[in-house]
């Protein structure tokens, strides 16, 4: 049988410790998460409750940012469990957030912050995602490993 047929086991605790870079990424892509779900809940209860100019719009923009925060939720989940399939969403996550990042890096406001911090944590996870130690501690074989 190939290894298509029969795919490597998932990595388990048995495997060795979690190393810190496979935690750090876990740990910034479930920040990211969490900033979206204060972020749709502020839109939400901002729209609800305040007077925006359109409050269907404000509850819309709440919902979309809370449903958006499970991918990364669900991708640092994975990747402390070191589960193989977790940094592809984790991936997705970060390579979505550049363009965001960028769009608040042309803003005239306190957005420009904003834009700097998600600048910095999108390519640090990035980094930290497809470093080799991650990417062995997720059991996921490069190309001309033997395994």
């Amino acid at each position: 049988m190939t290894s298509e047929q029969n795919p490597a086991p998932e990595p388990s605790e048995e495997d060795g410790p979690r190393p810190g870079r496979l935690i750090a990424a876990a740990a910034l892509s479930g920040l990211e998460g969490v900033a979206l779900v204060v972020g749709g809940v502020y839109m939400l209860v901002a729209g609800l409750a305040g007077h925006p100019d359109n409050p269907e719009q404000a509850a819309t923009g709440g919902i979309t940012l809370i449903v958006l925060a499970l991918l990364p939720l669900f991708a640092a989940r994975g990747l402390l469990a070191r589960k193989r399939w977790s940094r592809g969403p984790a991936i997705i996550t970060q390579i979505m957030a550049l363009p965001v990042a960028y769009t608040l890096l042309q803003a005239d406001s306190m957005a420009i912050g904003g834009g700097i911090a998600l600048a910095a944590v999108s390519i640090a996870s990035l980094v930290l995602l497809v470093n080799p130690e991650t990417t062995r501690a997720l059991g996921i074989r490069t190309p001309g490993s033997s395994q």
